[in-house]
């Protein structure tokens, strides 16, 4: 069996694999780029608490309808905040997952 780049069959398909990763590499910086830009808005409470994350998954902000706010029931409240973050958080997350997927075709690369 011939031994090509690297001491792997056929070399050419070590530099083919190469510069697929270059590829994957510069589409995923871009992404990443964009994903910054991007926002995702969840609720809790029925619209009582809204949260915004970006795609880096932080947070942007936070909306709280003033009608919520109770003074004898200030732990609703902070479960609706949690919740609506939670789920903004939960949101993002799955977006970046969906385009990276996009990037990689189902390629199983570690730390993604």
């Amino acid at each position: 069996m011939a031994r090509g780049f690297g001491g792997f069959p056929g070399g050419g398909n070590m530099n083919n694999m190469m510069k697929q990763m270059q590829k994957i590499q510069k589409q995923m910086e871009t992404l990443q780029e964009d994903l910054k830009n991007q926002e995702v808005e969840t609720s809790s409470g029925g619209g009582a608490v809204r949260a915004t994350v970006n795609g880096n998954r932080e947070l942007i902000s936070v909306k709280i309808d003033p009608e919520v706010v109770d003074p004898e029931d200030v732990e609703m409240l902070e479960d609706l905040i949690v919740a609506a973050i939670g789920e903004a958080m939960r949101t993002a997350e799955d977006k970046v997952n969906s385009e990276m997927g996009k990037i990689t075709g189902g390629l199983n690369i570690p730390g993604l």
